[in-house]
Order: C-alpha cells, then sequence, then structure tokens
C-alpha cells in the first residue's frame, strides 16, 4: 500500500486542534496543517490564497486553483498535505469537491482523488461544557490562542470582559454535541476507522499522541521526541467558576 499523502483532522473548535496543527508542522516532515478552507464562501477561499475570479473562465478551474493553492499552502516542502476541517465548513468543501470530481460517487474517494491516500484523524474533547465555555470566553473576550510563552498567538476583537451567558454556554454544547454525531455518522457512511484523540491526552500528553499519529501515517514517531508544546491553555479560575455556576443552575429545580 502506498505511503500517506495527506490527513485530514476533523474537528470542532475548542478541541485542541491549534496545538496538534503546531504539533504535527514542527515535526518539519508532515506538512503544515490549517483550516485551509475554513470559511464556507468561495469568496473567502479566493482571497485566502490571493486569487481573483477574473482570472477564471469558469467554476471548474475556479475551484482547481483553489484546492491546488490549499494543496500547496498545507504541503510546503514536505511531501504531505495536512488539513484541519471543522464541521460547520464541511458539507461546503464536499459540494466543491463533487463539482471538481463529479466521477467519484464516495466522499472519502474524492477525498482522496484531491489530496492522494488520506488518514482521518478524529479530534474531540469529551467534556462539552468546558467546550462550550471555553468558546464562549474567546468569543467574548477576542483572544482564542496564546503561546507557550504567554504572548498572544491568535487574537480576534479588542480586548473584552468576559460576561457569564448561560443560554450561549448551552447552545454551544448543543452544537458542538451535534459536530461530534456528525462526524461519526459520516466515518460510519463512508466506512472510515479514523485515529482517535482526545483534547485530554493531547493536552496532557502531546509529545506522546504526536508520536502515535507519526507512527499512524508511516513516519518515524521518535520525530516527537524533542517536540514541546507551543501553545498555552487559556483556561483559568473563571472557566472553572462559570462551569461549576452552570452546573449548579441547571441541578436547581
Amino acid at each position: 500500500m502506498p505511503r500517506y499523502q495527506s490527513y485530514i483532522i476533523c474537528t470542532s473548535p475548542r478541541s485542541g486542534s491549534t496545538l496538534l496543527c503546531k504539533l504535527l508542522e514542527a515535526t518539519g516532515q508532515s506538512g503544515h496543517p490549517g483550516s485551509h478552507f475554513h470559511q464556507p464562501s468561495i469568496a473567502a477561499w479566493l482571497d485566502d490564497y490571493g486569487l481573483s475570479d477574473r482570472h477564471f473562465a469558469d467554476p471548474v478551474s475556479r475551484l482547481s486553483a483553489i484546492f491546488e493553492a490549499a494543496r500547496q499552502t498545507g504541503t510546503g516542502t514536505t511531501g504531505m498535505f495536512g488539513l484541519r476541517l471543522q464541521r460547520h465548513s464541511f458539507d461546503f468543501f464536499m459540494q466543491k469537491l463533487a463539482v471538481l470530481h463529479p466521477d467519484q460517487t464516495h466522499d472519502a474517494d474524492r477525498i482522496q482523488t484531491a489530496f492522494g491516500r488520506t488518514l482521518f484523524i478524529h479530534l474531540t474533547r469529551d467534556n462539552k461544557l468546558d467546550q462550550a465555555i471555553s468558546r464562549v470566553i474567546a468569543e467574548q473576550s477576542g483572544l482564542w490562542h496564546k503561546a507557550a510563552d504567554g504572548s498572544e498567538l491568535e487574537r480576534l476583537s479588542a480586548p473584552q470582559t468576559p460576561t457569564y451567558d448561560a443560554a450561549r454556554i448551552s447552545e454551544h454544547i448543543t452544537t458542538l454535541t451535534a459536530y461530534d454525531a456528525q462526524w461519526q455518522r459520516w466515518f460510519d457512511q463512508q466506512r472510515l476507522s479514523p485515529v482517535r484523540v482526545s483534547y485530554d491526552d493531547l493536552s496532557h500528553a502531546p509529545a506522546q499522541q504526536l508520536a502515535r499519529i507519526l507512527d499512524a501515517l508511516d513516519l518515524d514517531p521518535a520525530l516527537a521526541t524533542d517536540i514541546t508544546a507551543p501553545t498555552a491553555k487559556l483556561s483559568d479560575q473563571t472557566n472553572q467558576a462559570w462551569a461549576q455556576r452552570y452546573q449548579a443552575e441547571a441541578s436547581t429545580p
């Protein structure tokens, strides 16, 4: 069987995917994984890769250029393509792949045609309350990720003090739970057995989980030996207090 040419991290927000992407990239041999198709929008994809709609005669040539640009970005010089795929953009992504590869009737076959032999990684976070709280705080505070040295890695809006919002937390719990179920249904439909990685295992033993994934990719697990977590946890006393309050309110008749 040929070696893997790509992998897709199938996940949902606040599951540790940024940490996993940076760990894989740090090996120097497993691509440059990222959300290369994050927004379900052709206009956003064109903008991401500096492409102009004026240069394409038809939708198929436009899509071909977008997917080739994404493949090059996610591969670099490593020979392996890495992609983080959030569930909210999955359906749009597959619809466009179907336009590019109408001769293939199954999603997994279209992915393999586009990116070569692909390993699927299912990254999940079991504690949906913690995951939902993490997302609400990120949305409100504007800070989504910090580097290991404490500096800001990704900020999407101006700093703002988070305010407890039970309704928003509940909404995210429902959505995130549905995302996990949708991924699992898709794996079952496509007869795929993904490598399963949990947020807890990844955050507690990042090098060990990285080695496990490298082994599944037929790469040297020893590449993980000297790699340390490049991101820091954002969870603090606010997260804990919100979780306790939410659970207390939920148990009150």
